[in-house]
């Protein structure tokens, strides 16, 4: 017996590429919309998704049930092991890149665990056969003399200069992610303790420290900057613009982008590649990894430990190039 746990609301079904996927095939996926509404409820409500990371499984199931609606299938309990593979080189065949492919993959088992723990399917189609597990690349790191041009004093002292030069600090300094910057909270800083309160995925809050540099550029943006900035408005976030509405996550990429031009850093980086730096450089001096992990708000520490191997080659880097005979 079915029980529905509810519906996801009307917007989550708007997404572009299951807009695309159901143009292909008619638009006919009734036979598979009440089960896509309970699984989505359930990874919102019980298991407290991001908004992103919901969307995310929604465009990828949508195009699974593309795939099945091109070849006959109506029946999610007719799904065999066999349709998976199928579906995974007809992925393949299609040019799907393998981080899009490792994330279809995850959104099957995951939908197909659901179903089978609520008893629609008998059995699971993707727990008896292997499915590729793609190899995760190591992060962008910059180097330590990269980072101080990145954060040497901006040529200009204008109010949004100081902001953007307070962001790149703080950024820095705790590894947070760029969607959980822009949002801060004036509430989450504490200058006087030195660390900042952050809701993180799924809403799990952490504590981060900060260092005194930090402490400093915060003090000046938040006493002589934002008051500047934000002039007669109001605004619950800490970094706000002219409009006195939080950044959006593609202004402060743009700034990160400005600011490592301007300060001759010329590889690509992005506001994830700091958050890289910052992981990386504390265990080459020494952090621990469980410290480290709770920083960055890994639930799995697995996800820690690639800035582990990124130290790894570093040391083989450096023994290649001094043994005599590297």
């Amino acid at each position: 017996m079915i029980t529905k746990r509810g519906t996801v609301s009307d917007s989550r079904r708007s997404d572009r590429t299951g807009q695309h996927a159901q143009a292909a095939t008619g638009g006919a996926f009734s036979f598979f919309d009440l089960h896509l509404d309970q699984f989505l409820h359930y990874l919102a409500v019980e298991r407290r998704l991001a908004a992103n990371t919901t969307q995310a499984y929604h465009s990828d199931l949508t195009a699974f049930f593309a795939f099945l609606i091109n070849n006959r299938i109506k029946d999610l309990g007719a799904i065999t092991p066999s349709h998976i593979r199928k579906y995974l080189d007809h992925c393949h065949a299609q040019g799907i890149s393998s981080r899009s492919n490792a994330r279809r993959i995850s959104a099957l088992r995951a939908f197909f665990k659901f179903l089978a723990g609520e008893r629609i399917i008998n059995e699971n189609p993707t727990a008896i056969i292997d499915l590729p597990k793609p190899g995760r690349p190591l992060p962008k790191v910059l180097t330590m003399p990269e980072v101080d041009r990145l954060l040497a004093a901006p040529i200009s002292h204008t109010p949004l200069a100081l902001r953007n030069h307070a962001m790149l600090h703080l950024l820095y300094a705790t590894g947070m992610r760029a969607s959980e910057l822009v949002n801060l909270p004036l509430i989450g800083l504490n200058l006087m303790g030195g660390y900042v309160r952050v809701f993180g995925k799924g809403a799990k809050e952490r504590l981060i420290p900060f260092g005194d540099t930090a402490r400093g550029h915060l003090q000046l943006y938040s006493k002589e900057a934002r008051p500047k900035i934000i002039k007669k408005k109001q605004s619950n976030f800490l970094f706000i613009t002219s409009r006195g509405k939080a950044m959006s996550r593609l202004r402060f990429w743009q700034i990160v982008q400005e600011t490592a031009l301007a300060a001759g850093v010329i590889r690509k980086i992005s506001p994830h590649v700091l958050r890289h730096s910052f992981a990386t450089h504390l265990l080459e001096r020494g952090a621990d990894l469980r410290s480290v992990q709770m920083m960055l708000g890994h639930s799995d520490i697995a996800t820690t430990q690639i800035y582990t191997h990124v130290d790894s080659n570093r040391l083989k880097s450096i023994h290649q190039k001094f043994h005599p005979r590297g």
